[in-house]
C-alpha cells in the first residue's frame, strides 16, 4: 500500500469526527488575514470568498478520502473573507489629527477606563470646523474633573469641550493594536475632557433596549449600594461602571474576575436553571406531563430566558458568544440530540466566527472556548471511560473541582499570555465561589426579574447580596495572600496558535496518534519561559523610553505616559509601578536621560528646555525627543513628528523595529 492509500485510509478512520476542525481552519484563515502586512485589495476578499465556495461544492461531491484537505482550504478561504469583508463593512472616518474644542453627541454606551474613570461613548458627533465626512461615527470621552453624573442616561445629547485624537497604536512594536480593535467597534477617535459635561437636548426616541438595561442597573444598586450593587448590575445588566477599582483588583488578582462578565458560565447557569424549573414545575402536573414534550418546552422557555438575558445585558460580543454556545445546546436538545458535545462547540465556534471574525483575537473569544473545549472533551472522557460511580452526595463536589481544575488549566495559558498574570489561588477562589454563583446569585436574579412587576424585586436582590458579599470578601482575601499573583513576560506570538493547535490535536485527533499533540504543547511551553524582552522600547509621543537592565526595565521618567508604563512593564512579567521603575535609572541630567545599548546611545530629551540646550548631535547617536527638534549632525532624531509616521519603536539583538514595520500598512493604520 503506497502512502497515499495509507494517508486515505487513516482520514477514513477520522469519519465523524472530523467536523469539531471545521472552525479551527477557518480561524486558520482569519489569522491569515490578520497576519498580512498589506491591506489585500477587494477583488482579492472576493476571489478567496469565492474560492472557498467553489472548493466547498467540490468537497462535497467529492467521496474520496482527501476530501476534508479540501474541505479545510474552502474553510480556510472563506475565513479569509469573511475576515476582510468584515473590516471593510465597519469601515468609517477616523480622526487623523490631534483636536480641541466643542464635542457634541448622543450617549450610546456607558462604563469605566482601566484608570476608573467614567466614558461615555458618543453617535451622531458634531465637532466645531469639521467636515461631516471627517467627523468619526463614534467618539468616546472619558471624564476628569467635576461631573454631575445623573446626567448620563442612555439617548440623551450632551455636549462638552475636550480633546480628542486618532485610536493609539501599539505601545510597543508587535504589542497589542489598539486602533484595530477600536476600527472593529466604530471608534474613529478616543480623549477626554476636564470640563462639566452639559445636557445638549432631552433623550432621542430608539436605544429602548439600552435605556432598560441603564434603568434596571440604577434600581439594583439602589437596592445595592456600593460594590455589591455595582456587582449585582454586572451580573444582570453587564453594566460594570458601579464596581470600584479596588473590587475590581482584587477579583483579577484571585482569577474571579470573570464572574463579572456576562459570559457562557452566567448565561449557562440562567438557561440551565430555567430548564431545570420549568421541567420541574410541568412534571408536578401528571396529566400534562404525559401528553406534552415537557423537555423540549423547558428547553424552549430556558432558550427565551437566554434571549431576553441577552437583550438586558446590551448583547456584547462575550454575550453574543455566550448566547450562542447556549443556544446550539438547547437546540440540539429540541432536535433530540446530545446537547454537550464537540460538534455543538464547533458550531457555536463557527457562528461566531462568522459574525464577528475578529473575535478570534481577542482574550474573551479563546478562554471561553478553551475552557469549554476542554470540559467537554474530559467530561465526555469520564462518561466514555466507565469510572466507578461516586456516592450521590459526593458527584456535586467532584463536578466543581473536575470543572474549575479543567477550566482552569486550559484557560491560564491564555489569560497569562494576555495579561502577564497568574492566580496563584484561582482554583481555590473558585471552587468556593462559583457553587455560590450558581445556588444562589443566579437563582435569586431570576426570582428578582419574576418579582419586579409586582414592586417586590428587593427581596431577590436580598439573596443575590448575599451571594455577591461572599464572593467578593472571598476576592479580597485571596488577592491579600502572599505571592497570590504570579507575573509572566508576554510570549513571542507563535507561542498560543502552536500551544492551542496541539492541544486541539489532543482532543480532536482520534486514535494513539492524539497523544503527539503533547510535543508542541511543551515545546511551546519551554521557549515562552526563555521569552526574550526588547533591550530598548520608545513610546510612540516620545515621552518615554524603557531600557532592560539587570534589576528589570528602567523608565526614564517617574510619572507622565503612565499607560505605556505600565503596559511595558505588564509586557516585561515585571511588577514593579512606574516610580520604582524610574529608580532603576543610571544617574544622569533630570531632563536629558542617556542609555548606552550595543554601541549606541539614546538620548531621551524632555521638554522645551531641554530640547533648546542641544543643538548638535554624533553619529551613534539616537535622539528621542517629547518635542520637536532640529539638530545639525549624523545623528537619527524621533521626534513626535517622525514618531507619528513610525510608531512606538523597539530595539533587540542591536536591531532597531518600529511598530509600523510589525503592523503593515492595513486599514486601520492609514
Amino acid at each position: 500500500m503506497g502512502r497515499l492509500a495509507r494517508m486515505e485510509q487513516v482520514l477514513l478512520a477520522q469519519r465523524g469526527h472530523l467536523f469539531p476542525w471545521a472552525p479551527v481552519f477557518m480561524a486558520g484563515g482569519i489569522a491569515l488575514y490578520f497576519a498580512l502586512l498589506v491591506e489585500p485589495e477587494i477583488w482579492q476578499i472576493g476571489a478567496a470568498g469565492g474560492g472557498g465556495l467553489i472548493a466547498g461544492a467540490i468537497a462535497a461531491r467529492w467521496r474520496s478520502g482527501f476530501a476534508p484537505f479540501v474541505w479545510a482550504l474552502a474553510l480556510a478561504a472563506m475565513g479569509f473573507a469573511l475576515a476582510g469583508g468584515r473590516a471593510h463593512l465597519v469601515a468609517g472616518p477616523v480622526l487623523d489629527w490631534r483636536y480641541y474644542g466643542p464635542i457634541e453627541g448622543r450617549i450610546v454606551k456607558i462604563d469605566r477606563s482601566a484608570s476608573d474613570a467614567l466614558r461615555l461613548t458618543l453617535d451622531r458627533v458634531r465637532l466645531d470646523d469639521v467636515r461631516p465626512a471627517k467627523v468619526p461615527e463614534r467618539v468616546r470621552i472619558s471624564l476628569h474633573g467635576e461631573q454631575v453624573f445623573d446626567r448620563f442616561s442612555p439617548g440623551v445629547r450632551v455636549m462638552t469641550t475636550g480633546h480628542l485624537s486618532p485610536p493609539q497604536g501599539p505601545v510597543e512594536p508587535g504589542g497589542f493594536d489598539f486602533r484595530r480593535n477600536a476600527w472593529f467597534q466604530g471608534l474613529g477617535a478616543v480623549g477626554y475632557t476636564r470640563v462639566p459635561v452639559l445636557r445638549a437636548a432631552p433623550a432621542e426616541g430608539g436605544l429602548w433596549v439600552l435605556k432598560l438595561r441603564m434603568a434596571a442597573s440604577a434600581r439594583v444598586q439602589a437596592a445595592l449600594p456600593g460594590d455589591v450593587g455595582g456587582f449585582a448590575a454586572a451580573v444582570t445588566t453587564g453594566d460594570r461602571s458601579g464596581v470600584g477599582q479596588a473590587a475590581l483588583d482584587a477579583l483579577r488578582a484571585s482569577n474571579l474576575a470573570h464572574l463579572l462578565a456576562i459570559s457562557g458560565l452566567h448565561m449557562g447557569l440562567l438557561a440551565g436553571f430555567v430548564f431545570a424549573v420549568l421541567r420541574i414545575g410541568m412534571a408536578l402536573v401528571p396529566a400534562f406531563a404525559l401528553r406534552a414534550p415537557v423537555r423540549k418546552l423547558a428547553a424552549g422557555g430556558a432558550l427565551a430566558a437566554a434571549a431576553a438575558y441577552l437583550a438586558l445585558s446590551g448583547g456584547n460580543v462575550a454575550t453574543e458568544r455566550a448566547f450562542i454556545m447556549v443556544a446550539v445546546a438547547l437546540g440540539a436538545l429540541l432536535v433530540d440530540r446530545r446537547a454537550i458535545s464537540l460538534r455543538a462547540v464547533a458550531v457555536a465556534a463557527l457562528i461566531v466566527l462568522t459574525l464577528r471574525p475578529e473575535a478570534l483575537l481577542g482574550p474573551g473569544f479563546q478562554m471561553s472556548f478553551a475552557a469549554t473545549t476542554a470540559l467537554v472533551a474530559v467530561f465526555g472522557w469520564i462518561r466514555d471511560a466507565e469510572l466507578p460511580r461516586a456516592p450521590r452526595w459526593l458527584t456535586p463536589v467532584l463536578g466543581v473541582v473536575i470543572s474549575s481544575a479543567v477550566a482552569g488549566a486550559a484557560t491560564a495559558p491564555v489569560g497569562a499570555a494576555h495579561f502577564n498574570t497568574l492566580s496563584q489561588y484561582g482554583l481555590l477562589a473558585n471552587l468556593v465561589s462559583v457553587p455560590v454563583m450558581g445556588t444562589f446569585v443566579i437563582p435569586a436574579a431570576v426570582l428578582a426579574a419574576c418579582l419586579a412587576p409586582f414592586g417586590l424585586e428587593v427581596i431577590g436582590f436580598w439573596i443575590m447580596g448575599l451571594g455577591l458579599r461572599w464572593i467578593l470578601g472571598v476576592a479580597h482575601w485571596t488577592a491579600g495572600l502572599e505571592g497570590a499573583q504570579g507575573f509572566v513576560a508576554s510570549p513571542a506570538p507563535w507561542v498560543l496558535p502552536v500551544l492551542a493547535l496541539g492541544a486541539l490535536w489532543l482532543i480532536l485527533w482520534q486514535g494513539r496518534a492524539r497523544f503527539a499533540g503533547v510535543l508542541p504543547v511543551v515545546a511551546a511551553l519551554l521557549l515562552w519561559g526563555q521569552a526574550e524582552r526588547p533591550a530598548l522600547l520608545v513610546a510612540d509621543t516620545g515621552g518615554l523610553i524603557g531600557m532592560m537592565t539587570a534589576e528589570g526595565r528602567a523608565l526614564s521618567k517617574p510619572r507622565g505616559a503612565g499607560f505605556v508604563a505600565s503596559n511595558w512593564l505588564e509586557n516585561d512579567g515585571d511588577p514593579a509601578d512606574q516610580q520604582g521603575a524610574a529608580a532603576r535609572w543610571p544617574d544622569s541630567p533630570d531632563k536629558l536621560r542617556l542609555a548606552r545599548l550595543d554601541g549606541l546611545d539614546i538620548l531621551h530629551v524632555i521638554g522645551k528646555r531641554a530640547a533648546q540646550s542641544l543643538s548638535t548631535c554624533a553619529s551613534g547617536q539616537i535622539i528621542v525627543s517629547s518635542v520637536p527638534l532640529t539638530l545639525s549632525g549624523p545623528c537619527e532624531i524621533y521626534d513626535p513628528k517622525r514618531l507619528r509616521r513610525t510608531g512606538s519603536l523597539a530595539i533587540q539583538n542591536g536591531t532597531l523595529i518600529t511598530a509600523r514595520d510589525r503592523s503593515g500598512t492595513r486599514l486601520w493604520t492609514r
